[in-house]
């Protein structure tokens, strides 16, 4: 029975619609030239509308019943899913309003944004999806079109390849994760989670190294998507050749998709087969933030450093995931830096287009003077990289303080936990290095050959700055209402005693 009054479904209608409507537009208005801000307009509105739904769900508290097939639950309206479908629109708005400016002479405007919308309806679906089908589904909806938008600017060798990266290693990790689910099939004989928990547990003795397989390909295959060490190989390229904004719709909103599945899936695995999983996810963990933050203190390039950074801390979120047996606390952090993170990522990444935009280039050393040059741009991009570093009183050191203190505090049931914090610690404080490098550059440094004299910045860009920014100040000053935001979203099978 499929309930269209569902959260998720109502979505999906909004977005698929315009998503569908705008090539049709574009094809009616061709001769006219239809251009990016009416485009762009149209797929602003259906993303705000659709947020306000799910808001107007969350504040309420109407309880919706779970969407099923054959008497299968595939969808389910939980806080968890709210949580991570608010994340994502709010990204996919910033993202959508900036690519405005900087896709403004970028040619096919409608196919563009209908990519973004269906990819976000993949990301939607994502969050509330219940059952393996549903979420292998949901999230070849999400990544086949950014295979597309990757390589949107279709005649720039980078680009291309950047795309081609990307699309191979989208589709092994999804043959990974096929496999794992074809495996949790044999054994469970159903593909819902919820069920597949149940099963699992009974498992006999000699079928239980084929469980602990099933497991191992999730988190291979969760590990390519979400760019964990060793798995992240691709991403600083991709991340480097696709379209800047494109590049923050995939830091900051497509990887967050892959948290959702993989806390949904991973910690059920966790539980049910009653292992030590938690150790590998934890090593994990220390492996990509020391990995990840040591590659971004040798690149050269903006949207590279960006990238290393972005691997470093999927890092700090996946201490909540290691530590999920043993602390609700360390879930609820690894959320509400989720949401942090993917303001404060889409901030930087979106300040970096506005200086391809206005300087056309991504050289850490070009940025030299941009205080003066660039202002507000200047200003954003150093709060958004302190905020990525943790410094109070911004939003993300309050998450990465939940995060620390949680591994501390599970240390009384786990030896190796407060290990978690301590990288963390170690981390944060090495980040600062790349991040007050470009900070240096922007307002200590002048160019020998740039003039000084301040340009003009894209206005468009600078309104999704302004709330980036008011987001990342506001919430470091009275963080409240999103740690009990985060709070009241971690999943109940998180909630362990």
């Amino acid at each position: 029975m499929v309930d269209i009054l569902s959260t998720p479904i109502l979505v999906t209608i909004i977005l698929g619609t315009v998503g569908l409507v705008i090539p049709v537009i574009d094809a009616m208005r061709k001769e006219r030239g239809a251009s990016h801000q009416s485009y762009g307009s149209i797929a602003f509105g259906a993303l705000i509308v659709s947020i306000l739904i799910i808001l107007f769900r969350v504040f309420t508290g109407e309880e919706i019943p779970a969407i099923s097939f054959v008497d299968t639950a595939v969808l389910t309206e939980d806080m968890f899913g709210s949580f991570f479908a608010i994340v994502m629109l709010i990204v996919a708005i910033m993202v959508t309003v900036s690519s405005i400016e900087y896709m403004r002479k970028t040619p096919n405007p409608a196919p563009y944004y209908s990519l973004l919308l269906l990819s976000t309806i993949g990301m939607v679906l994502l969050s509330y999806s219940t059952d393996l089908v549903m979420l292998i589904v949901a999230w070849e909806l999400m990544s086949i079109p950014t295979y597309v938008l990757a390589g949107f600017h279709k005649r720039n060798p980078t680009s291309n390849e950047a795309a081609i990266k990307y699309f191979l290693f989208g589709a092994l990790s999804s043959g990974i994760i096929i496999y794992g689910i074809s495996l949790a099939y044999g054994l469970t004989g159903s593909t819902n989670i919820a069920v597949v928990l149940q099963e699992l547990v009974l498992v006999n003795g000699d079928l239980r190294p084929v469980a602990l397989m099933a497991l191992a390909m999730f988190v291979a295959g969760f590990g390519f998507k979400l760019a964990l060490v060793p798995f992240h190989m691709w991403l600083p390229d991709t991340y480097e050749g696709a379209p800047t904004t494109v590049s923050a719709f995939l830091a900051a909103a497509t990887k967050k998709a892959g948290f959702a599945a993989a806390f949904r899936v991973i910690i059920l695995g966790m539980v049910a087969l009653n292992l030590e999983w938690s150790l590998a996810l934890g090593i994990l963990a220390i492996l990509t933030m020391v990995i990840g933050n040591l590659a971004a203190l040798t690149q050269k390039s903006m949207t590279r450093m960006l990238a290393y950074s972005s691997v470093g801390h999927a890092g700090y979120m996946l201490i909540g995931l290691s530590l999920a047996p043993f602390s609700v606390l360390a879930m609820q952090g690894s959320l509400f830096h989720i949401l942090n993170h993917a303001v404060m990522k889409s901030a930087a990444f979106i300040a970096a287009a506005a200086v391809i935009v206005t300087l056309a280039t991504t050289n850490i050393d070009s940025y030299k003077g941009l205080g003066k040059r660039m202002p507000i741009t200047a200003m954003v991009m150093s709060i958004s990289l302190l905020a990525l570093a943790g410094v109070p009183p911004l939003n993300g050191f309050w998450s990465k303080f939940i995060l620390f203190a949680s591994s501390i505090d599970a240390g009384s049931t786990v030896s190796w936990a407060p290990a978690l914090a301590i990288a963390g610690i170690l981390t944060s404080a090495l980040s600062l290095g790349y991040y007050a490098w470009v900070i240096r550059k922007m307002y200590f440094e002048e160019s020998a050959t740039a003039e000084t004299k301040r340009v003009k910045e894209p206005r468009i860009i600078l309104a999704v700055l302004i709330f980036a920014l008011v987001f990342m100040v506001g919430f470091g000053i009275y963080p409240a209402p999103l740690i009990e935001f985060s709070s009241i979203s971690v999943p109940p099978l998180a909630t362990l005693p």
